[in-house]
């Protein structure tokens, strides 16, 4: 065995190991943020770059283990080259160092190639060491995103104390359930306060159609995952799980209470299929729902995942050069799953019933990629050098979508109606407000239901930690207390630091 061992960690494979490395890192640093197959396609390519590399090499040098080693010392100075690239622009975003820095890289890759070319060593007794290191690299680089996927049945809990009850009661005729996140969503008199944005056509809409617009809602936390682990287990976070303390940082936690919710485990108890859509962020993604819908394969044929791998890397100047465009990409992908969801929303409602629909739309929140017409726009128009959001720019692009979405999502509503039976059940809501405010105006957000014979039941200030509270309690049979309507706000990364912020809404 040893022998085995040691004849195999002889042979100069690491530049392959070297060539797989970035793509696995980047994986790891995203882990629980993307779709680990996002990153396939960009490691095959990375592979086989890797081995052509030194199949180049080779038919110049005609020497295997020097091959190799000037393979994987070229391989990392091209890997690393967007990561340094990155970093001076963070530091010295006004510096002209974009030609300086690739003169320096070239001059690099130069005295590499002298340096091995002129040693008189044939590097083979360095073999077993660089092989052991990428090996290494591999390694932690696999157990890292092998920590982040975390298999959980499909109808576990992912929070000690999520407030599931297991003896509620299916009615004779159970109504579908929709419960569509509009992140970002703010509320009507916010737009008109502050935006100059008469929002009043499509929530008197709303309201034509049967629903109660809560007018002073306010979201119970100011972040997307806080806010929807929260709603999605009708609890506050402090008491949801021992884990949220203010001293924690961690999100593992949060994200599997998140995916896997008090919510999502009652309607699946009662004998609910559960829909979800791609929303490009996998921490929020429920993969394992028994309808996972995704887009086609993207129409720009990058993935994001790959936009950014290529950013870190030398061929990033080929986006410098106009001959990539990972911001088209993004902006592409992100009409993709928009498009998506309502494009299905037909056939979901056409299901055989009954099912709970999970959707989140990524809009009105940034990036913008539809004007008011719905027509495609370009995400960098609207951010600076820093790729910031100047105040006026962030306004355009977020009315712009809103705007659009307002006549999507009536659309949606009109469809979900003509096509159910029995009355649904639709919650319409933003899951924090919008970006760029003061704390307590990030909270306010639209916050919308239709509940067939219990909008009575409803209040201007409710918030999103009620809402499956009043929908168990008026249709299947719940014994939840409602709790009291607070909101909280906390900063990055300490996302369980909670300090109150008050409603002053109709005071």
């Amino acid at each position: 065995m040893k022998k085995v061992f040691t004849s195999v960690f002889n042979v100069p494979w690491y530049p392959v190991a070297i060539s797989a490395y970035p793509v696995l890192a980047l994986l790891s640093a995203n882990s629980g943020q993307i779709q680990l197959a996002a990153g396939i396609r960009s490691l095959l390519v990375s592979v086989a770059f890797g081995g052509m590399l030194y199949f180049v090499i080779w038919s110049f040098l005609r020497q295997a283990y020097k091959s190799a080693l000037l393979t994987a010392l070229w391989l990392a100075l091209f890997f690393t080259f967007g990561h340094a690239y990155i970093a001076i622009d963070e530091k010295y975003p006004e510096s002209n160092y974009t030609l300086w820095l690739a003169v320096g890289w070239i001059a690099l890759f130069m005295l590499t190639l002298a340096w091995v070319l002129r040693s008189q060593s044939t590097f083979v007794s360095s073999t077993a060491t660089c092989n052991t290191i990428a090996f290494a690299l591999l390694i932690m680089s696999v157990g890292q995103i092998s920590l982040g996927v975390n298999p959980r049945s499909v109808h576990a809990l992912g929070a000690d104390h999520a407030p599931a009850q297991n003896d509620l009661v299916l009615p004779q005729y159970p109504p579908d359930v929709y419960y569509i996140i509009l992140d970002s969503y703010t509320r009507e008199d916010f737009l008109e306060m502050v935006y100059d944005y008469d929002n009043s056509e499509f929530v008197e809409a709303l309201q034509e159609r049967g629903f109660y617009v809560a007018g002073c809602s306010q979201s119970n936390y100011v972040r997307t995952e806080i806010s929807l682990a929260s709603s999605l287990n009708m609890m506050y976070l402090q008491e949801l799980d021992d884990a949220f303390t203010p001293d924690n940082i961690a999100r593992r936690k949060l994200w599997d209470s998140l995916k896997h919710s008090a919510v999502r485990h009652n309607f699946e108890s009662l004998g609910y299929e559960t829909v979800n859509f791609a929303t490009g962020f996998a921490w929020m993604e429920l993969d394992d729902a028994d309808h996972f819908i995704t887009p086609p394969p993207f129409n720009s044929g990058l993935t994001e995942f790959e936009g950014l791998f290529f950013r870190t890397t030398l061929a990033r100047y080929a986006q410098d050069w106009g001959w990539v465009d990972p911001d088209a990409v993004l902006g592409q992908s992100f009409r993709d799953r928009f498009n998506n969801v309502f494009d299905s929303m037909d056939n979901v409602a056409n299901m055989p019933g009954p099912q709970f629909s999970y959707v989140h739309l990524i809009s009105p929140h940034p990036p913008f990629v539809f004007d008011a017409e719905g027509n495609p726009t370009y995400p960098p128009d609207f951010w600076n050098e820093q790729r910031l959001y100047p105040y006026d720019m962030y306004q355009e692009g977020y009315t712009n979508q809103v705007t659009y979405l307002n006549k999507r999502v009536l659309e949606a509503v009109d469809t979900i109606f003509d096509e159910s039976d029995t009355p649904p059940i639709i919650i319409i809501q933003g899951d924090h407000g919008t970006l760029m405010q003061p704390k307590d105006r990030r909270m306010w957000i639209l916050n919308a239901y239709y509940l067939p014979g219990s909008n009575d039941r409803l209040y201007p200030s409710i918030s999103p930690v009620n809402t499956f509270r009043l929908v168990f309690n008026s249709y299947f049979g719940g014994r939840y207390e409602m709790l009291e309507d607070v909101s909280y706000f906390s900063p990055v990364p300490n996302l369980y630091d909670f300090t109150k912020v008050p409603n002053a809404c109709g005071r």
